[in-house]
């Protein structure tokens, strides 16, 4: 298990206002798997990219719109900081906490 590897309690700052989810991190070497599942549902990671304790990868979501989401996101200590690209809607700032 590396030091990237968890669940994160997250929140999303939306232009729907505040989302909350359940980020999940699974790390194989240089790549990893996961989902961000919240209220809209579970999105599956793709792509998804370590380097140190940085992450990056795409998902696609479905519900209200299709669109493909580009994210990053840092990993220090328990803390996530990072960012959702949502095309048109240009970027929202993700945060989270690593659960116990």
């Amino acid at each position: 298990m590396s030091g990237v590897d968890g669940s994160y309690d997250c929140v999303t700052k939306s232009p729907m206002g505040d989302q909350k989810s359940v980020f999940t991190v699974k790390s194989d070497g240089g790549s990893f798997t996961g989902q961000n599942a919240g209220a809209m549902g579970a999105l599956d990671v793709e792509n998804g990219k370590v380097d140190g304790n940085k992450l990056s990868w795409t998902m696609n979501m479905k519900v209200p719109m299709p669109m493909t989401l580009e994210a990053e996101a840092t990993i220090d200590g328990d803390a996530l900081t990072g960012t959702i690209k949502a095309g048109p809607f240009g970027s929202m700032a993700m945060t989270g906490t690593r659960q116990a």
